[in-house]
């Protein structure tokens, strides 16, 4: 089967200064992808280049076996990405954001479909971002996400800001949605979630591939997920 997406040997470069290096990654198509590393290790700027919003410096990125390596308004084209949380516009509205993206909003709610529960959307939809707290301004950035009906997504570190329930619940549905046949491609830094929801992923250490996690080694995880967690915290820490 022909991935979602391929990277080879990509490079990222912010403020003048290589931030990624030498990535090589495969996407399934109808899979979740997890990169996980410490804070500064890339995860961002390798999600954000892969949608669009910024550059590759070197490399070759194939999406659904297209060459779009130097064209980054194709790449935002292809991917659903949700906006940093903290800064969707505090004058808006959760509805104004999801009708920018979407635009007419029973049509974005229908494409949304199970994850308007999931993120507890209907109550925030008339809320005023500036009135929102993290964990509310998370969850309509996520639905941004997926307010254009996008087949592969990409989200950075979603479960930032929510509550236990408000976590599993998105997982849960995330995952039904990915075997439903949405690709996704999430940061986290929640290795339970990578070791029991995701079907392969890689670790970043320094802007570098650190680790390839396939799918036996990720369901050996989920078998002994605190054998995963030492192995994984000890490479973090190196």
């Amino acid at each position: 089967m022909n991935p979602a997406v391929l990277l080879a040997e990509a490079a990222v470069d912010r403020n003048g200064q290589r931030v990624v290096q030498d990535v090589d990654l495969t996407v399934t198509r109808g899979s979740w992808f997890g990169v996980i590393g410490a804070n500064g290790s890339g995860k961002t700027s390798l999600l954000r280049a892969l949608a669009g919003r910024l550059p590759f410096a070197a490399g070759s990125c194939l999406v659904e076996d297209e060459d779009l390596s130097a064209d980054r308004a194709g790449r935002a084209q292809r991917f659903g990405f949700s906006p940093p949380a903290d800064a969707l516009p505090e004058a808006l509205r959760a509805r104004d954001v999801l009708e920018l993206v979407g635009g007419d909003l029973d049509a974005v709610r229908a494409r949304l479909g199970a994850l308007q529960a999931a993120l507890g959307l209907a109550p925030l939809l008339d809320r005023w971002i500036g009135d929102c707290s993290a964990g509310m301004r998370q969850r309509i950035a996520i639905a941004a996400a997926f307010a254009g009906g996008h087949a592969l997504v990409i989200l950075d570190e979603p479960f930032n800001w929510l509550d236990p329930v408000a976590m599993f619940d998105l997982r849960e549905t995330l995952r039904g949605m990915v075997d439903n046949g949405l690709t996704l491609v999430t940061a986290l830094h929640d290795l339970a979630t990578l070791a029991t929801a995701c079907d392969a992923g890689l670790m970043l250490a320094d802007g570098r591939v650190a680790m390839t996690l396939d799918e036996d080694m990720l369901q050996a995880a989920a078998r002994d997920p605190r054998a995963f967690e030492r192995r994984t915290i000890d490479l973090l820490r190196s």
